[in-house]
């Protein structure tokens, strides 16, 4: 491999180092992990979800999902409640304050959107979004079981 490949994949790296650690410092203040935060923002895209449906666009267990739910479920954000067509299934809804925390992402999301790319050329954001797309396709995605 050639040294501007091998230079491009280490500033990648370092790209999404950075931006893991900053997500990952903005949702530890709000006392949320990566995989509660993902919860969060399925729900909000979603609506009501069985905890079934969760794990399987989670990538993990039902019983990971059962654990995390129990968490959201103490910090006031997330609600156990029946499915309205399948009295053997419940459905995992957001409660107002997890409404609030999912509009808090929301906002700390196109904030840091544009403090990182406000500045840049719209044919530079163009043109990244075009190769990371391309890199993006040959990555295989990684398993997201262990990721707390």
């Amino acid at each position: 491999m050639d040294g501007e490949s091998i230079d491009a994949f280490d500033k990648a790296f370092e790209l999404a180092a950075r931006l893991s650690d900053a997500m990952r410092q903005a949702l530890t203040e709000r006392g949320l992990t990566e995989r509660r935060a993902e919860v969060i923002y399925l729900l909000a895209r979603d609506g009501a979800l069985v905890q079934r449906d969760l794990a399987q666009a989670l990538g993990c267990s039902p019983r990971h999902v059962t654990g995390l739910i129990d968490t959201l479920q103490h910090d006031g954000l997330v609600q156990r409640t029946p499915h309205p067509d399948d009295r053997r299934a419940i459905n995992v809804v957001l409660t107002e304050q997890g409404a609030e925390t999912a509009r808090w992402m929301t906002r700390q999301r196109h904030d840091s959107a544009r403090t990182i790319l406000g500045d840049l050329p719209a044919a530079d954001l163009a043109a990244f979004t075009r190769v990371a797309d391309r890199i993006l396709s040959h990555v295989t995605p990684a398993t997201r079981e262990n990721r707390a």
